[in-house]
């Protein structure tokens, strides 16, 4: 492997364990701060997107097709995230033992899956922090009603 090659691998390994993290640790954010929990969530979405660019990249530097979302194969896969009990044994054949178009296709979907979920977070994240504020903010509110009642 050249140096070029290992160093995309792991700046794409890095960017999905970046992915990941940001998501578990915006997620322990959530109850103390929703101005860190937002940023997490970003940070994390775009760590997704960056992955996303990569596993394009490596699909045109092979002459590899991308699928389309209407491509058969991408639809049985997006079919997966509604099987029950779905876990990384689900996709297994997929991304282990198909070619590397159907690897990289693979991950490319689920990405998309990821990068949607996380979309609608933030668009709800935004929505409650302008509605309630931070968690600052709510001190504040809950300072101020309690000086009343005194």
């Amino acid at each position: 492997m050249n140096v070029s090659k290992a160093r995309t691998h792991d700046q794409m390994v890095q960017a999905a364990r970046s992915g990941r993290q940001n998501i578990a640790e915006g997620s322990v954010a959530s109850g103390t701060s929703k101005k860190t929990e937002l940023k997490l969530v970003g940070v994390a979405r775009a760590s997704l997107e960056e992955l996303l660019l990569d596993y394009q990249d490596f699909l045109r530097q092979r002459g590899l097709p991308l699928w389309g979302k209407d491509h058969p194969q991408a639809q049985a896969i997006r079919k997966l995230a509604y099987t029950e009990n779905r876990s990384y044994g689900t996709y297994k054949t997929y991304v282990e033992g198909g070619s590397p178009e159907i690897a990289a296709n693979t991950l490319i979907c689920l990405i998309h899956q990821a990068n949607y979920l996380l979309d609608q977070q933030l668009r709800q994240l935004e929505q409650q922090f302008l509605k309630e504020g931070g968690f600052t903010e709510k001190l504040y509110r809950a300072r101020q009603q309690a000086r009343k009642k005194f």
